[in-house]
């Protein structure tokens, strides 16, 4: 039998974000963890995960239900005219709603093997700004386009989003600029903390974004001044300068956490890395909960008082391939007789 597989990293913010929802530069690195999707010809639309299956069999099926399955579904609602046949198992290595694009990586692995079991094949930029499309539009997360630029290209970028601080039709999207980093940086002196706690990204943003919507100079005032602090890290990273980098850190997320973007536990563990002898410790996502990440020279008393803490999973951006293709089948007849 046919299989097709695939596969997409998570990411972990560096600097800049979450300018990437208002027209600004962010500076991300891929994470080793990816999540991974398996398509098989069937004779249904099967959903299969964490050893549950959901069966497509009408339009109400592709109703969101807040449940495993609401990825999967999102991907299919864009797809759906297609009239798919075939059972879709997925599972991912990246921690859940911890902050480092979990849904996104699941969202554009499904649908780099949706398109390829159907014989299409999209550049890198397409996928990504779809991907982008189907989380705000189907999935219904309020989110920018770091993410899912990162979990389409992998590796270390500077991300350049000048003309995207409106969300536009599908057609009418501009595309980020991206620029890799990743041949001219030997080390990356970060540690990666999960809090534990579990988010919602989208909860975290959609306050900001209408403030910043409604014009609260405040708000639209301090996502420039990140987006500039990016530029100053893509300058400070490429040049070792880690006590720069931190600095420009720390920065962001003081501003981040004088706006609300930040929250109790994340607060915590951040005093905690830089107690320990961090250089710099911000969000590498939304806050109230999810990841943090810590510039750390020394990184062994940091892991040691993260995890004394309460952090019981800590690990490390790595540049790694973006969304890939694992395995490829035989072109199949993939349309359902009729409907859904």
């Amino acid at each position: 039998m046919p299989i097709w597989r695939s596969s997409a990293p998570g990411r972990c913010g560096i600097i800049g974000n979450p300018t990437d929802m208002y027209g600004g530069s962010v500076i991300s690195c891929s994470i080793d963890k990816r999540a991974q999707v398996t398509i098989e010809p069937a004779d249904t639309l099967e959903l299969r995960t964490n050893g549950e299956s959901f069966f497509i069999r009408n339009d109400d099926d592709l109703l969101l239900r807040d449940d495993l399955f609401d990825v999967g579904r999102s991907v299919l609602d864009y797809l759906r005219g297609e009239h798919l046949r075939c059972r879709i198992s997925y599972q991912s290595e990246i921690p859940i709603k911890a902050g480092v694009s979990g849904s996104t990586a699941l969202t554009v692995a499904l649908l780099v093997a949706l398109l390829d079991y159907q014989g299409k094949h999209y550049h890198p930029y397409r996928v990504a700004e779809l991907a982008r499309y189907i989380e705000l539009n189907h999935l219904k997360i309020v989110c920018g386009y770091q993410d899912a630029y990162m979990c389409t290209f992998g590796g270390l970028n500077y991300m350049d989003f000048r003309g995207k601080q409106f969300y536009r039709e599908e057609s009418e999207e501009l595309y980020a600029t991206i620029e890799p980093l990743h041949d001219y940086v030997s080390e990356l002196p970060f540690v990666l903390a999960h809090t534990g706690v579990a988010h919602l990204s989208g909860a975290v943003h959609k306050p900001l974004r209408e403030r910043w919507l409604e014009g609260d100079p405040v708000v639209r005032s301090a996502y420039e001044e990140i987006a500039q602090l990016a530029r100053e890290g893509k300058k400070a990273l490429l040049a070792a300068d880690w006590l720069r980098l931190g600095a420009l850190m720390n920065q962001n997320h003081a501003i981040q956490r004088d706006l609300g973007g930040s929250g109790e536990v994340n607060e915590r563990y951040i005093q905690v890395a830089l107690a320990a002898g961090a250089q710099g410790a911000k969000l590498a996502g939304a806050g109230n909960g999810g990841t943090i990440i810590a510039l750390c020279l020394d990184p062994e008393p940091v892991i040691a008082a993260l995890k004394e803490a309460g952090s019981e999973l800590v690990f490390f951006p790595k540049p790694c391939e973006g969304v890939r293709i694992d395995q490829r089948g035989e072109q199949v007849d993939i349309l359902c007789p009729a409907g859904l």
